[in-house]
């Protein structure tokens, strides 16, 4: 069983920026895909990002192409999503998923297993 703890969630005014964090507890964690999905309230959870076990291909949602950037530090089994440029749409809570296959890059909930509790990203206007 893998563990995921996301943090670095906030209150941030639109413009601003934020790094989220997703610790794994398992080293078994770099060997495989990582994804960044968020939920809106009455929203379905949607895809952010994505990046495989290696960090050499990363994925990205249409909304967040040019502010987003999805990196991974296997030493410290994180996975990091900077945020820059934010906008009260993309006010969620934010996710992070191991993705199911080992050699893939995961866009879709369902190509991810062992979620975190998620962390609050809040855009004011």
């Amino acid at each position: 069983q893998v563990q995921l703890v996301e943090s670095g969630g906030g209150l941030v005014q639109a413009g601003g920026s934020l790094r989220l964090s997703c610790a794994a507890s398992r080293r078994t964690f770099s060997s495989y895909p990582m994804a960044w999905f968020r939920q809106a309230p009455g929203k379905e959870r949607e895809f952010v990002a994505g990046i495989t076990w290696n960090g050499d291909s990363t994925k990205y949602a249409d909304p967040v192409k040019g502010r987003f950037t999805i990196s991974r530090d296997n030493a410290k089994n994180t996975v990091y999503l900077q945020m820059n440029s934010l906008k009260p749409e993309d006010t969620a809570v934010y996710y992070c998923g191991v993705g199911v296959v080992r050699y893939g890059l995961p866009s879709r909930r369902e190509e991810c297993n062992y979620w975190g509790q998620g962390t609050q990203v809040t855009v004011s206007s």
